[in-house]
């Protein structure tokens, strides 16, 4: 379980902040995450739950907004949601696809005290 891992990594960087502007309660972690990056958002919840219990930082809600797969198409240039992972344009059906979101994990917005 790689959320795990991830987990560690957002927390390390949500307490490097927290401590940059002096803030000591976590209220709650808005996460842009990427269709495609292979996170499941139940397991990531779990884990931040999991390794917050008991610091600090237990209580806090961690909000996750799932960004689509997005991509242009190199030939005729048109952006376009990605359906059912098919990486052909709809428009004029050439298979060079650029993604241009849907691979993302990144922190928002955070809420301190």
């Amino acid at each position: 379980m790689h959320e795990m891992s991830i987990a560690q990594g957002l927390l390390d960087i949500i307490r490097e902040e927290m401590e940059k502007h002096r803030a000591t309660v976590l209220r709650s972690v808005h996460l842009h995450i990427g269709q495609l990056s292979a996170i499941v958002p139940e397991a990531l919840s779990f884990c931040f739950e999991v390794m917050t219990s008991g610091t600090n930082l237990e209580g806090a809600r961690l909000d996750m907004e799932i960004i689509p797969l997005r991509g242009v198409c190199r030939a005729c240039h048109k952006e376009f949601e990605i359906q059912n992972y098919a990486f052909e344009c709809p428009h004029c059906g050439n298979r060079d696809i650029q993604t241009i979101s849907g691979q993302e994990l990144s922190i928002v917005e955070m809420e301190v005290d």
